[in-house]
């Protein structure tokens, strides 16, 4: 079926109207219901029908800026509005706005919505589509520019829009043509995968890879297909980019060695279309990554985990092979293990919208239709989710915070495993003391426990930010501890300020 496809595919363009391609937000496929209950995102925004025509400006060319998305005109606090009240003129207004108002123009198209408004009445919302632009940066009519971060339209500084300008010319590169790249070097398993993900459900799957930008027909009937296409769906991409894969390196110790004192003891590639690529990467480091003995605390007693918690080194290997530089050709991605932490280098330093303190809230893709459909494919958290949550997961198996350093040419990831204060020491007489007597602790008990074991010790001014009580009330937490015989106290006196505690058994 595939070659057949590939052979009759020349008519693509006068089918867009037809298609059923996006998942949501997208106004080919969108209801009134997703409309009222999408939550306002780095892809969607809703807009009161009362807003003037021209400020449809600052959400068209916010998301155009960024990776595009969904307006919807005629909905606000999750009442329908309805545009016919406004007159053919203000609705036209809102369609020209992407011309009138912006600089240059914002390439959208529009889709009308049939609904009943609040009033009982038949109405309509306007739904505008927004693509991005990958090599333009676009203004308002009072020559401000705007980017989609999270839920907002954030107006740029003087020296945030030249950072924009400079990642514009750098976020192009997926968009190039590869020109010895054609629709038989494409896998279509893959493409059939993808075609489910974005909710297409006919025979032609290069619909959607039209539909999302992926190619672009020719006049004389051929097909040009991009890098984005190429990294993502190809057989072989390493054809056409020679270091796109991940390099895995494990050592021995917690240093890098080379000469007659390398410590090199195992060694991976791993490459193919970038969702085969993550797949088998994960699968890999998985296997290479050990068990540690840590306290469970529901029950008081020990449970085996895994070294890392696996969503937050998965999701700085996504973010590697999303976000990476794939107009830097001479290098790849790396992970590298340690004894004592893992570390995730990707080519390309963070694009300059993104820094390393606001990693957690700005969002700015260098490839926004890799990171898209990487997204549809359900690798890649929307809004930031997934880093927050990385930093998360760390927290909650009481490890160190994941740290970021942008070198000369690349970002560069570290978890760190805190290996010296899991390393377990008499843990069998521990868990036997703790476990009998685990049910009657109270959860602040509990709490602080759980922290001494992973931290090693823990004063007063500690416990108070985890449990958020009063010093007095943690001081007595902590004497309870004491008496219980499952702490001991450290100080040279009883009112030394440095004082600490630690378990009982540890000391012994």
């Amino acid at each position: 079926m595939f070659k057949r496809i590939i052979k009759t595919y020349t008519k693509v363009i006068d089918q867009e109207g037809s298609m059923n391609v996006f998942k949501t937000p997208d106004i080919e496929t969108m209801t009134i219901d997703d409309v009222l209950t999408l939550p306002e995102s780095q892809y969607f925004e809703r807009k009161s029908a009362e807003l003037k025509a021209a400020k449809l400006n600052v959400p068209l060319t916010a998301m155009a800026n960024a990776d595009g998305g969904v307006i919807a005109v005629g909905v606000s606090d999750g009442n329908i509005e309805g545009i016919s009240r406004q007159g053919n003129i203000k609705v036209n207004d809102y369609i020209q706005c992407k011309m009138a108002h912006c600089h240059p123009n914002v390439k959208a198209k529009e889709r009308y919505l049939d609904v009943v408004n609040e009033h009982g009445v038949e109405d309509r919302v306007l739904l505008i589509q927004v693509e991005p632009s990958p090599n333009t940066v676009h203004k308002t009519a009072s020559d401000d520019v705007y980017l989609r971060i999270g839920d907002e339209s954030v107006k740029l500084n003087h020296e945030q829009r030249l950072d924009l300008e400079f990642d514009k010319g750098e976020r192009s590169f997926e968009d190039q043509i590869v020109e010895n790249c054609n629709l038989a070097d494409l896998d279509e398993e893959l493409l059939r995968q993808y075609s489910k993900a974005v909710g297409y459900e006919g025979d032609d799957l290069i619909q959607p890879l039209y539909a999302r930008g992926f190619i672009h027909p020719m006049t004389d009937g051929g097909i040009q297909v991009t890098a984005a296409a190429a990294l993502l769906f190809a057989k072989y991409p390493m054809r056409f980019f020679p270091n796109s894969r991940v390099r895995f390196i494990r050592y021995e110790g917690s240093s890098e060695e080379v000469g007659t004192s390398m410590n090199i003891i195992k060694q991976s590639t791993i490459e193919g279309p970038l969702p085969t690529m993550l797949e088998h990467a994960k699968k890999f480091i998985s296997s290479q990554l050990r068990d540690f003995t840590s306290l469970d605390p529901l029950s008081g007693k020990f449970a085996t985990v895994p070294e890392y918690p696996e969503f937050a080194w998965l999701e700085g290997v996504v973010n590697a092979v999303t976000h990476r530089a794939y107009n830097i050709t001479g290098d790849d991605i790396k992970i590298k293990m340690f004894d004592d932490r893992l570390e995730i280098s990707s080519p390309g330093r963070f694009p300059h919208i993104v820094n390393r303190d606001n990693i957690k809230q700005v969002r700015y893709s260098r490839n926004s239709r890799i990171a898209r459909a990487l997204t549809d494919l359900r690798w890649v958290r929307e809004l930031g989710e997934g880093v927050k949550r990385m930093y998360k997961e760390m927290e909650d198996f009481f490890l160190d915070a994941p740290e970021y350093k942008e070198t000369e040419s690349s970002v560069v990831l570290t978890l760190k495993n805190n290996i010296v204060m899991r390393r377990i020491r008499r843990e069998e007489r521990i868990s036997t003391l703790i476990s009998t007597e685990w049910d009657e602790l109270n959860e602040h008990e509990k709490k602080a426990i759980e922290y001494v074991y992973s931290k090693g010790s823990i004063n007063t001014t500690q416990l108070k930010e985890i449990i958020n009580r009063s010093r007095t009330s943690c001081k007595n937490t902590l004497k309870g501890l004491v008496d219980k015989e499952i702490f001991a106290l450290n100080s040279t006196s009883p009112t030394d300020p440095n004082q600490f505690y630690t378990l009982r058994n540890l000391d012994k």
